[in-house]
């Protein structure tokens, strides 16, 4: 196979078809996270709330735009349709062609920001020179001051790492799988310590250069995480598992998330590492670009249903890495079946959308509502309900701490009734400091009571003379789950999704 950085005879509209085409298993919907004001001699900006989200004809977000450099790849891990023993097209762009397709999106408010990565051409060296080539054309020669989102190839040096956190806003390194075991089974070229190494070191960068300008080490989060002492990101919480991390270190050899946790990422930062120490790690045409490094965070993707792991442990996996690496997102992935491999779901076998559906939920509760992973999932019960919400099933599985009167509950408590979000939740709490409530006014705070109302009272009543009882309740939600999907799935009748084609692409 020819992995050369070479232009193979497609135009650059086939070339974007392919490597749009190929991207699609790379999960990036989410909002930027990063703030930048537009500047003079510059193009585009950086807003945190979030990217405007279109949407291609089979569901994929195209904000960004999300394109390998190449799929040329000299590893064959068995879940990629880019290995090298598949026989698929391929293509590369240069780094000009994606600069100039980049800019001209941008211009015609088709993306808000660029999503790049890419399969291994030659090694992981070579493919992030490439990757930081263009980004240093787009940040220098084009003056594209937008949102950009790049995926780090493990095994690449740290200095061109460091280059990549300088040059883009947000910077990852897929996981792909939870265990060292699924790694060896599944991608034979890859290891869990080249994949968690870089992700300590962009940790410890970003909290340094946080440090250097007075913030926190930590990344930001939901202002509501204040009041939630047991959540993971509570300074309780994030003391204890370092406790955990130092005796497990001394105890576990294996290379796993939780000893390489504890090697990489050391418990306090020096408060004396100063902007240009920080600087030192990238190369000294980054040093005068003076950028923050990854002011978004990093995020990582674990791949569903490729391997046998139980919810549990990628739970377990994903509380780690939000611990132990700060990370802002861990995505996830329903594998889709591609390649024909014993070891891998057979081609037709659906995809295990709903799964992931449920551990995208989960994740929420862990981010936002203060759970942690061994209150949602144990050993005993390892999987999720799937006609369940993960909150909805965790209060059914403990009735005894229900109902909760909504005019006395703290906020935490308030936060673990199912149908109170975070924004219903606070504004229950300042509402009711002028008087008192109704489930009418609850209503109205966005409160959704057909799930809530089996949980709650408001002034000692309750909405409706309902037993407190797991059979009848679990009875009445799944069916309210049913008719919910049922609505979603007819509410966009007579509407045709946008396709690539609208945009100008394919």
């Amino acid at each position: 196979m020819n992995t050369e950085m070479t232009n193979e005879h497609y135009t650059i509209q086939e070339k974007l078809h392919i490597l749009a085409d190929a991207a699609k298993y790379d999960v990036a919907c989410t909002s930027s996270g990063s703030s930048r004001r537009g500047q003079k001699g510059e193009l585009g900006n950086a807003v945190s709330c979030g990217i405007c989200h279109s949407f291609a004809a089979d569901g994929r977000c195209i904000s960004l735009l999300k394109i390998l450099m190449t799929n040329h790849c000299v590893y064959d891990c068995k879940y990629c349709i880019n290995r090298a023993s598949n026989d698929v097209k391929r293509a590369t762009f240069t780094p000009e062609e994606i600069c100039n397709l980049t800019v001209e999106f941008y211009k015609r408010n088709y993306i808000e920001g660029l999503f790049l990565s890419s399969g291994i051409l030659k090694n992981p060296t070579y493919t992030m020179e490439k990757i930081c080539e263009t980004l240093l054309l787009l940040r220098t020669k084009y003056h594209f001051n937008g949102y950009i989102h790049v995926k780090t190839i493990p095994g690449a040096s740290d200095e061109l790492l460091a280059a990549a956190g300088y040059l883009a806003d947000r910077v990852s390194v897929n996981l792909e799988l939870p265990t060292s075991e699924g790694l060896r089974k599944l991608a034979p070229n890859k290891t869990m310590q080249t994949i968690l190494s870089p992700m300590g070191k962009v940790q410890n960068t970003i909290a340094a250069h946080r440090m250097a300008i007075g913030k926190s080490s930590y990344m930001e989060r939901s202002r509501g995480n204040q009041f939630l002492h047991n959540g993971i990101f509570s300074d309780t919480s994030k003391q204890q598992f370092q406790r955990k991390l130092d005796s497990r270190a001394a105890l576990q050899k294996a290379a796993d998330v939780s000893s390489i946790t504890a090697q990489s990422n050391p418990a306090l930062l020096d408060s004396s590492f100063t902007w240009n120490q920080a600087y030192q790690l990238a190369p000294h045409d980054m040093y005068r670009l003076k950028r923050s490094f990854a002011p978004a965070g990093q995020s990582t993707q674990m791949i569903i249903g490729a391997t046998g792991e139980s919810d549990y442990t990628l739970l377990q996996t994903t509380q780690q890495l939000y611990q132990g690496f700060d990370l802002k997102r861990v995505f996830y992935s329903a594998y889709i079946p591609l390649n024909e491999d014993p070891v891998l779901p057979e081609i037709g076998t659906p995809p295990p959308l709903l799964r992931e559906h449920r551990l995208y939920q989960a994740d929420w509760l862990i981010r936002f509502y203060g759970f942690q992973a061994d209150e949602l999932l144990t050993i005993e019960k390892p999987n999720f309900n799937e006609l369940l919400d993960p909150k909805c099933d965790w209060a059914l599985r403990h009735l005894e701490l229900f109902p909760v009167e909504v005019e006395t509950a703290s906020y935490a408590e308030l936060l673990r009734v199912p149908g109170v979000g975070p924004k219903s939740a606070s504004r229950i709490v300042n509402a009711r400091r002028y008087g008192r409530m109704d489930f009418t006014s609850l209503k109205k705070m966005g409160v959704v009571l057909k799930r809530a109302h089996y949980f709650i009272t408001c002034g000692g009543k309750q909405m409706y003379h309902t037993p407190l009882e797991e059979t009848y309740i679990t009875r009445q939600l799944v069916s309210v789950d049913r008719k919910e999907s049922w609505e979603m799935a007819h509410a966009n009748e007579g509407f045709s999704q946008m396709t690539l084609a609208d945009f100008g692409i394919g």
